[in-house]
Order: C-alpha cells, then structure tokens, then sequence
C-alpha cells in the first residue's frame, strides 16, 4: 500500500508540475515540432539488396565470398518478345543492341556480367572436320544483312543459349546482368528504387505494338514496391479521414477530435525528422510504421480524452480535470507504451538490416509518443472547453451502461466458464492449424504484389518462355588440391553424381553445372555419339572440356578452378519447394563432404530466401518468448499481482496463437514482411488490458467484488478501449485494397489482431480474473459480515481495505 501511495503522490507532483509550465511546454514542443517537421522534408525512402538478407547467416557467408565470381542473386533480366516472328529479324535485334547497351551504362551494373546475343561472353563452338570452330554469336562488325541473320540462326542454334537468353520458341531474347550493391564509381549505395525506374524507362523506350518487354530482378521488384509505397498514402489518407469521422461520431466535439488527430500526429511528425538526423532512410517495407505509430498515439490520445470528459462531466474544472486525467493514466499509458517498445525491439532478434531498421524506427517512434501524450495533451486539454452541444449530449447519455453491466456477469464464477470453455476450443483449433503455417512465400511471383502486378506477370512471360528459371539456388563444391583440382577425373566424377542427385529432386527445373558441360564437350570430340556423352576417365580429356568452358565466359568455376558453381533452377520460390531442396542438399553434404571436396550453401536468389526463412525460423520461438517474458515482467513491476499478470497475458497468448492459425488459413507465410505483426498485435492488444486492469484494481484494493470492479473499469475504460479498437480496425481494413499485398495482408492480420485482442480484454480476462479470485467475497457479503462483527474471509490473500498485490 505505501509502494502504490508513493507512486501515486509522485505522478501527481509530475501532473502539477506539467500543468503549472503548460504553456511553456507546449511553446518547446511545438518549436521541437516544427524543427523536426522541418528535417522529414529531407528524409528519404530507400531500399538496399544487402539490408534484406541476414549477412551473418552460414549461407550469406558463401555467397559473400563467391559474389565476385559467379552470378549473384541481384540479377537483371531485360526480355524482349517478337510479336510479329524471330529474334533474327533486322529490327528486333536493333531493338535487342539498344537494350544491351542501356543495360550495360545502368547505374551499379557490373559490366562483365552483361549477356546477351550482342555480348562477346555469347559464344558458340561445333564439331568440324578439322576439329572445332566457334566464336560469338553476333560479330562486333554485324551489320544486318540477311546473309548475317542468317548466320546468327545458325549459331545460335548450335550453342547452349536457347533455353537460356534466346526463349524455346525463338521469338525473345534477353538480356541479362548483376546489379552491384555500391556504386565503385562513387562508393555510394545503389538506389534500388531508381535502378527501377529507369529499367521502367527502358520499357517504354523499347515497347512497341511488335515488341513486348518483361523486366525481372530483386531491383525491379524493390522499384515496383516501392513505387507502390507511394499509393501507401493514399490508403494513409483514407485511414486518417476514417478516424476523424469516427472520433467526432464518439466525442460529438470538434476541438477533441482536433486535439487527438493534432497529438497523433506530433510524434508521427518528430519520429520523419529524427530518421534524417540519426542518418536513416525509410526502407519500402517500414513505411507502414508512421501510420501505426499515429494509431497507437490515437488509442492513449482518446484514454486521455475520455478521462478528461468523465471528470469534466462530473463537476471538475478543465484544469483539474487535466491534472487527474494525467496523474491517473500516466503509470498504465507509460508501462502500455513500454511494452510496444518491446513487441518492435524483440524483432530485431531476426539479424537482418532491414529488420534492425524497422525496430529502431518503431521503438523511436513510441519512444517520443510517451512524450508527446504526457506533455502534449494534457496541456491542451486544461486550455479548452467541451463544446456545449457535446456537454449536453454526453450529460444525457449513459444508457450504454446497461451493456457493461450486462457483459460484467462475465466476471462472476459461473459465468466464467462459458468464455474459458470457447478459449479452450479455440486454443485446440489454434494449435492444430498454426502447425501448418509456412516459413517463407507460398506463391509464385513477388508476394510483396498483387498477382495480377505487371512483375508477376513479366515472370510469368519470362519462365514460360525460357528453359531456365528465375529462381536459382548455387551450391558452391570446394575442390583442394593445387594446379586446377577440378581437372582431376575422380573429382569432376563426384561432381556428375552430385548433379545426377539435384536433378532427381523434386522441384528442381534443371541444373548448370560443369560435369554436365564436360560430357556434352566429350560427346563433341567423338563425332557427338551419344555413348561419349560422359565424363572422361583422362586428366588431359577433362581439362579440353574445362578450357572450353573458359573461352565461353562461363561462370560455372572460378579462375582458378578449385570453386565450382552447380546452378540449380526452381520450379519456383515457395516454402515447401525451397526446404526440400536444401534439406536434401545438407543430407548430401554431411554423406559426401570429404577431405578433397566440400558443398557450400548457397548463392544465387533462391540461396538468400533460404537464408532468410532459416533466420526467420530460428529467431521466432525467441521473437515470442522474449515478447512474452518481457511484457510478463512489466505487469509484475506495475501491478504486483502474478494474478493480474496472468489475466492479461493468457488473452494475448491465444490471440497470437489464433493469428498464427489465420495466416495460416488464409495462405500467408511467417516471413520478415509479416514477423512484426505479432509483435505489435501483443504492444497493442495489452494496452486494453493495462487500461481496464489499472481501473479495476483500483476498484478491488476498495474490497469491491471482481464484478463489481470489472463494471467500474467497463465504465471508465472499456468504452474508450472499444471505440480505439474498432477505430483502429476499419482503418487498417481498408489496406485490403492496396496495390502492395504485402500492405494487404498486414491490414487484414493487423485489423484481426486489434479486434480479436479487444474481444480478448471484455471476454475473456474478466472469466480468468474470476477464476483466480474466486475466493474473494462480494461487497455486500463482506460489509455483511463485518457489520456482525465477524472477520472477512481471505482466501487469496486479499484483506479487506488491503491492495489485492500483497
């Protein structure tokens, strides 16, 4: 009881002290404000390839070391589709060199990677009487005539291309490149988004009524996401202008509504203009933080204003209503705030940059909100008057209580277990399906967009077309030895093994590999007799098929030959495609890792999905123990109670749970996009049980029955915590029908999570408080007894006139 008197004698000091320098504080705040509001104008928003894959990772190791080398995952594939015939035509391949060369001086682009029918790294070789002859594709002196188209079909159609920059079918050919990460020439980062703009503008150069144009590569999709971002604040709009209608219907009172819209938006304001200073940019998939920041600001902005409008209501002066208002929600408003801080902090267990980036920017975020809500708001507050039309309204309402009171029966013993039992239910149902939720994406395409997106429908165009896929994984073989290991017959046989088992794999499209190129080089020497198809037993017959390889511009091995690259293509990017082919390349390397030769995951696009769903699946477990440790430990610190603590957290422990089961229902996968959701489904959805659990044991250190304190938090809190629910809800429901999925499924999930939690707070905790109290006695029970003179009961070791912490 001292413990609970100290604290509230030092937050109502803090609360005098505020109001005494309100006008001074609201003068520094709004100077804070307008300076910061100055430095987001300056902010901007930037995606980079290195700050969405988990460096650290095992599989990010080898493909660190090998990205110099052999093809990497931040690949550009230009396509161009003939309508109208072939590539061999005059004007298609004119439309094909001004694509090669605009690939080729783009920004970040490595310029030795760039392939195409124009490229001297383009090359065929056949078999001739004399021996072989070959050379590249196009000549550099090609001028058009038929005599040279003719050639160029003849070429092309005895090398290894078709399939590979030329389509199946004859009527595209692609250019292809590695987009670097830092710009050598300036040392700077590659912007994405302008990477993307201008293969944007490369389209619209090329594209005509004869000729198609299907741009692909992690630059072009982050430049399409990001582009869609910008629709972002459209839906942004929408949101704000839903709340604005919402709160008037709730207040009646247009200087409320102002005053919640203007101290949501301050810290949304200071959070823009401290990313600048801090030398941050705004990442295309955290640029839902602002927005959510500025719902959470609205939900304690409201919780103020409805204290406020109670005391105001019952007979206290603005001033003092302020001063109550704050001194009594600055404890429950500060611990809710903290454990959002928490829910963003724990995701930073993912160790990926871009995840870093997005904890940091959300815990700034609620960090300067536990500011602006105590010495914002209040201030405000004491410096107006309820409209008069409001006051009338709010002075005849009332009869909403009947639903409260009702809704409190939950609170009693008997009652209590119809919610427990539907929890029980839903727990089971819970479990059974989150046990089917997947690791990573579950379609085709860039899940971050629509599937009707002009992206997915290029990879579309592109995997239909072509025999190689867009998803590839490489599994870089260490040879040991000195003097081109790889030359050596016994280790190129054990390299044909392991390509015969990756293309035996489910899911696999086909394999790139060196064994593969030695025996078709093999087959050539003998005349192209099938029965020579094979890898040599001889040093000398290997090494011919290597050099080949070499004159070719392969990337199938390195310089010096003691790395070599197996491409294995997919079928495509989902979940279950991507962990088979990786469980069953580890149970090949653990068999057949020797002292000679050694399998490396992985390189290649594929190689940095898998990394990622593996950092995401080994920080999850931790991602909700730590959330749940942590906000666990602010419950005990701020109420004193394990019972208390358990009464908020088992509604969130199920809400989580049945989040999961949705998302697993509706085909969403846990990846880095959606991790952070549960996070801020559990920073949010504790604030309404911090709130009603804050009135109610209030109303039980008062020796009020749990029903009885239930009713009282219902009225004080509960209608406010509800209209912030539904509030929050319809607002985010509306990203549903953003261009951006990714944006999509967070509204659905986020709208979910806040309306389920909200069910969980009015439902469920009041069953579970009257389970753990079910000893404590009724008010009138207890007054009954101690007017007869007879000592209350205390089964729980809650006194009469003594705090239920003890």
């Amino acid at each position: 009881m001292k413990a609970t008197n100290t604290q509230q004698g030092f937050t109502r000091k803090l609360a005098q002290a505020v109001l005494r320098h309100r006008r001074l504080l609201l003068v520094i705040m709004a100077l804070i404000t307008l300076g910061l509001g100055y430095s987001a104008s300056k902010l901007r928003v930037e995606a980079g390839f290195m700050k969405m894959i988990p460096l650290s990772h095992e599989y990010m190791s080898t493909f660190l070391d090998y990205q110099g080398e052999f093809v990497g995952a931040n690949r550009i594939m230009v396509s161009l589709r003939n309508e109208q015939g072939t590539v061999f035509e005059k004007d298609f391949l004119a439309a094909l060199k001004k694509a090669t060369e605009e690939v080729f001086y783009l920004e970040g682009v490595e310029r030795s990677s760039v392939t195409s029918l124009f490229t001297p790294n383009a090359r065929y070789s056949e078999v001739v009487e004399e021996g072989f002859t070959g050379g590249n594709l196009i000549e550099a002196d090609y001028s058009g005539t038929e005599q040279e188209l003719r050639e160029i079909r003849s070429r092309t159609l005895k090398s290894n291309w078709v399939g590979r920059i030329v389509s199946n079918d004859l009527q595209s050919a692609m250019v292809v490149a590695t987009l670097q990460e830092v710009n050598p020439d300036t040392g700077e980062r590659i912007d994405l988004q302008a990477v993307g703009n201008r293969l944007e503008e490369i389209r619209a150069q090329l594209e005509t009524d004869d000729i198609t144009v299907n741009i692909i590569g992690f630059s072009k999709a982050i430049g399409d996401i990001a582009n869609g971002a910008r629709g972002v604040l459209v839906f942004f709009a929408v949101a704000v202008l839903i709340i604005a209608v919402l709160l008037y219907w709730y207040t009646r009172s247009k200087r409320l509504t102002a005053l919640t819209l203007v101290t949501a938006a301050v810290p949304v304001v200071w959070l823009l203009g401290l990313l600048p200073l801090l030398g941050l940019t705004l990442d295309p998939m955290s640029i839902l933080v602002p927005f959510l920041i500025f719902a959470i600001a609205v939900s304690h902005a409201v919780q103020m204003c409805n204290a406020w409008k109670l005391d105001v209501l019952q007979g206290a002066d603005i001033r003092h209503a302020a001063e109550d208002s704050l001194s009594d929600l600055l404890v429950p408003s500060v611990v809710a705030l903290a454990a959002n801080v928490l829910g963003f902090l724990v995701i930073a267990f993912v160790d990926i940059e871009m995840v870093h980036e997005l904890a940091l920017t959300a815990t700034l975020g609620v960090g300067v909100m536990i500011l602006t809500n105590s010495l914002v708001l209040p201030p405000l507050l004491s410096m107006i008057k309820l409209d008069e039309h409001a006051l009338d309204r709010l002075t005849r309402k009332g009869s909403h209580y009947w639903f409260w009171e009702k809704l409190s029966v939950l609170a009693t013993t008997p009652k209590s277990y119809v919610p427990i039992a539907c929890a029980l239910v839903l727990a089971g149902f819970g479990i059974y399906q989150a046990g089917k939720m997947h690791v990573g994406d579950l379609g085709d395409g860039v899940p971050e967009l629509r599937d009707n997106a002009r992206y997915n429908q290029d990879v579309r165009a592109v995997t239909s077309q072509y025999s190689v896929g867009v998803d590839v994984l490489q599994v870089i073989v260490e040879a040991k030895g000195d003097n081109m290991p790889c030359v050596q017959p016994h280790i190129m046989q054990q390299l044909e093994e392991f390509e015969l088992f990756l293309r035996q794999q489910p899911g696999v499209a086909s394999v790139g590999a060196l064994p593969g190129f030695v025996k078709g080089v093999t087959q050539n020497y003998a005349e192209t007799s099938p029965k020579w198809h094979v890898v040599p037993g001889n040093k000398a017959q290997v090494a011919q098929g290597v050099a080949f390889a070499t004159r070719n511009g392969s990337t199938m091995m390195n310089a010096d030959c003691d790395a070599m690259a197996m491409s294995v293509f997919l079928s495509d990017h989902k979940a279950e495609t991507i962990s088979g082919i990786v469980s069953a390349i580890k149970s090949f390397k653990s068999v057949y890792d020797n002292d000679e030769l050694t399998y490396r995951l992985a390189a290649g696009n594929v190689g940095v999905m898998a990394a990622t769903n593996e950092a995401v699946t080994a920080a999850n477990p931790w991602v909700n123990a730590a959330l749940f440790v942590s906000v666990t430990l602010l419950c005990l610190a701020m109420f004193r109670s394990f019972r208390i603590s358990l009464c908020i957290i088992l509604p969130l422990a199920l809400v989580t749970l049945l989040c999961n089961a949705f998302m697993s229902l509706l085909g969403i996968g846990l990846k880095v996009n959606t991790l952070p959701v549960i996070a801020l489904g559990v920073g949010s959805g504790i604030d309404y049980g911090i709130y009603l659990f804050e009135r109610m044991k209030h109303e039980l250190d008062r020796d009020a029955s749990v029903q009885e304190a239930f009713f009282e938090a219902l009225k004080q809190r509960g209608t406010a915590s509800a209209f912030t629910a539904l509030t929050m809800t319809v607002s985010v429901a509306t990203w549903y029908f953003s261009d951006l999925k990714f944006q999509a499924d967070m509204g659905i999930l986020l709208a979910f999570m806040f309306l389920v939690n909200l069910f969980g707070a009015i439902l469920l905790l009041p069953a579970i408080a009257a389970v753990l109290f079910r000893g404590r006695k009724t008010v009138s029970t207890a007054r009954s007894e101690a007017e007869k003179g007879r000592p209350v009961s205390d089964k729980d070791g809650v006194c009469s006139g003594e705090p239920i912490s003890n």
